[in-house]
């Protein structure tokens, strides 16, 4: 899952990307309204934590061009999950943040565990497929503790692996291009002409066929990539 952090103090940002990315999401960060509506507009995002007190374009306003569908990259599916992030802890400020389409809302200072809690909660209003346990077939991933499991044998997987296998179990049995993946799971530093999504696939393979059993991802040609929940 990719992210968008969107908050105009950078020590701050930077603090908030690096705990997420620990957790295994690809992440970027905009320090203004601006910024933030560029990369929307460009990169089909997942979920955005959103200041709303930014220089040029205020968090709400960035929101509400968000919903209504006026800022969103052209390959987005729906619209990323919205996380206001914000020091007014007012009952109007906060009725405003919604109101202005955001999906929850969260005072500073706050802590960062709480942070990750309301990230999934968020993510799994997508009907359960990012819920905090997910499972397709064999495959049982505890998107909380970081494990994945091939019928109850540990995966031991690296945090790029674990967010490979977390984006396939989310849509499995459907053909997902590299491009796809790219836009998901890695973050803006990647080079788009590298081949580190062909060796992070090859490596997941590997440990999910290692005992020999079945291969339940496949590459379809021509389109990309397909975990089969019934390998």
């Amino acid at each position: 899952m990719r992210i968008l952090v969107v908050e105009d103090e950078s020590d701050l940002a930077e603090g908030i990307a690096d705990g997420l990315r620990g957790d295994g999401y690809a992440v970027d960060i905009a320090l203004d309204g601006a910024t933030a509506l560029d990369r929307l507009a460009h990169t089909p995002y997942d979920l955005v934590c959103l200041d709303v007190l930014l220089p040029d374009v205020r968090g709400d306003e960035v929101c509400r061009r968000l919903k209504a569908g006026g800022a969103t990259a052209p390959s987005a599916r729906v619209a990323p999950r919205v996380l206001m992030l914000t020091a007014l802890d007012a009952v109007g400020s906060r009725i405003h943040g919604l109101d202005s389409g955001a999906d929850d809302y969260l005072v500073k200072p706050f802590d960062f565990d709480e942070l990750a809690a309301r990230i999934r909660a968020l993510l799994r209003r997508d009907g359960g497929r990012s819920g905090a346990v997910l499972s397709c077939g064999d495959l049982v991933l505890d998107t909380a503790g970081g494990e994945a499991w091939r019928d109850g044998r540990p995966l031991g997987l690296s945090r790029k692996e674990f967010a490979l296998l977390r984006y396939f179990m989310t849509h499995p049995d459907r053909a997902i291009p590299a491009e796809e993946l790219i836009d998901h799971v890695w973050d803006a530093h990647l080079d788009p002409f590298s081949q580190i999504v062909k060796v992070a696939v090859l490596g997941l393979r590997r440990k999910l066929a290692a005992d020999g059993a079945p291969q339940p991802l496949v590459t379809v040609r021509g389109l990309g990539y397909l975990l089969r929940s019934t390998p």
